[in-house]
């Protein structure tokens, strides 16, 4: 059953206890990926990646309930309450949890007050930090020629600030040891395995910001791995590791082998394109922001639509139709449905219609139409794309540009010089989005410089992120020079892809790693 049906079937509300991974968007199971999409509420804490927070949706109720500087910005009986309130609500609720929610993520505790008051739950388990961590560092949590065991511990004292650690059983047992939330217990717990029998040069490490663009491995032995860490100035999120498998990470780490491994990107393109485009970067091994700067919506009661169609298609000779962008393809064949018509209205009236695009996405866009461009310019703008038309189209010819409403005006003036009739039919507007829940955590990365480049795809994707994040330094990848010279405005400096296409911004980000 599909889960918006069983969300619309299931009253009063459910609440489902999920974990969004230690922070790799990759490590999102499809499941939770599925609940983030179609939960009315979704109740998240501060050990989200920001890659994933990136990915929650703006028309959810978002309540924040994490741990910031050293505190609860909200507690745990306060956590439950809301759980529970907003179920009674009739609404559903998706509870994201860092990791997975039973590996030491309190997930019992928010359970007991659903259980007490009758309301319906399910568990989805994340992938725990204990597992991919080690993964991604090439550490092996088990291998038949160092070790057949492992063991999670919490490297969190009790409230009284006592060790809940048994030393001497956990060096008797031999597995490989991973401690979670325990860096700066880091020399207590060397010190305590040390005295419990464990020989000094036990291969052991601190893994800082596991899964993530700016993962760090800081390798040792027990011995020596308190003066290591502080040397390199280790820092939290991080897990400890002791065990001989840790010697294996130098001959098995690959996450820096990858091509565009440890570099982060911020895609700010439309959620539909920029979708592929962030797909295209993570296989080849980046961590990717998708913060759509922009939104195209349909120009609603579009009256000028069906006499714009009609009147082109029932003129005599040569008529072209102009899309400027996949949006307005999109927007364009959605609008005919809605109107009901279809493609009959326009290839099978008088005109001898034909298709001219600026670029090869729009053409692709075209295509999942069944259609072929008859006119695409050799350099993907407006200018070029007016230049190109004016001299192929027939004297007389009519033409209709379907596009936003805040079209380019380098597009008209080469074709009306040219003595062609012009019709420019707005089928969208372009609008500027907010992203006020992951603003804090976009913009410090940022400022510590943990972004290698932001990606605008368009004049507008600059202006709509400048809105929000406009940050002292930004490197700022650009499809083309007129994208380039807008972000310029704003300070920013650029680099041009030798073409105006998203392979070319690819091609680029690759030959400047």
């Amino acid at each position: 059953m599909e889960i918006q049906k069983m969300f619309e079937e299931t009253r009063p509300g459910r609440v489902w206890l999920a974990g969004a991974g230690p922070g790799d968007a990759g490590l999102l199971t499809v499941k939770t990926k599925e609940l983030m999409g179609s939960a009315d509420v979704i109740v998240y804490d501060a050990l989200i990646g920001v890659e994933i927070l990136c990915q929650l949706p703006a028309d959810k109720e978002l309540i924040f309930v994490g741990k910031r500087a050293g505190h609860h910005a909200v507690e745990q009986e306060e956590i439950n309450r809301i759980l529970l309130e907003k179920a009674m609500e009739g609404k559903n609720v998706l509870r994201l949890k860092g990791g997975d929610p039973f590996v030491f993520g309190r997930g019992g505790e928010e359970l007991e007050l659903l259980v007490e008051e009758g309301v319906p739950f399910e568990i989805v388990p994340g992938v725990t930090s204990a597992t991919a961590v080690l993964a991604y560092a090439g550490i092996p949590l088990t291998h038949r020629d160092y070790v057949s065991s492992f063991h999670v511990i919490t490297g969190h004292p009790r409230k009284d600030g006592t060790s809940r650690i048994d030393y001497p059983a956990l060096v008797k047992m031999g597995g490989t040891l991973v401690f979670l939330m325990g860096l700066s217990k880091l020399e207590e717990i060397c010190g305590g395995l040390l005295h419990a029998g464990m020989r000094a040069d036990m291969p052991a490490a601190v893994l800082e910001r596991g899964t993530s663009a700016r993962q760090r491995n800081i390798v040792s032995d027990i011995g020596h791995l308190p003066a290591r860490a502080r040397d390199a100035k280790a820092a939290t999120p991080a897990i400890i590791t002791v065990g001989e498998a840790c010697s294996l990470s130098s001959e098995f780490c690959w996450t820096e082998k990858r091509i565009l491994g440890g570099r982060q990107f911020i895609v700010t393109r439309p959620k539909r394109q920029g979708e592929d485009l962030a797909r295209r970067l993570r296989t080849l091994g980046a961590q990717v922001l998708e913060i759509p700067a922009i939104e195209t919506v349909p120009v609603r009661f579009n009256a000028a639509f069906a006499e714009s169609v009609e009147r082109f298609a029932n003129r005599e000779g040569e008529a072209w139709l102009v899309f400027t962008s996949p949006a307005g393809v999109r927007t364009f064949f959605a609008e005919m449905m809605e109107q009901g018509l279809d493609v009959r209205n326009i290839f099978r009236k008088k005109a001898e219609v034909k298709l001219a695009v600026i670029g090869s996405a729009t053409r692709d866009a075209l295509r999942e139409y069944g259609l072929a461009a008859d006119l695409m310019p050799p350099v993907y703008d407006s200018e070029n794309l007016g230049k190109a038309l004016a001299r192929e189209a027939a004297e007389g010819s009519e033409i209709l540009i379907a596009r936003a409403a805040q079209g380019s005006k380098n597009l008209i003036p080469p074709l009306e010089n040219a003595g062609l009739k012009v019709t420019d039919l707005a089928l969208y507007e372009t609008r500027f989005l907010s992203h006020g829940w992951c603003r804090e955590p976009v913009l410090a990365a940022l400022k510590a410089g943990e972004v290698d480049g932001v990606i605008f795809t368009s004049a507008s994707t600059v202006r709509g992120f400048a809105r929000e994040f406009w940050p002292e330094r930004v490197l700022a990848f650009c499809i083309g020079e007129r994208t380039a010279c807008e972000a310029r405005k704003y300070g920013m400096e650029t680099v041009v892809a030798k073409e105006n296409s998203v392979d070319a911004v690819v091609e680029m980000i690759c030959e400047g790693k």
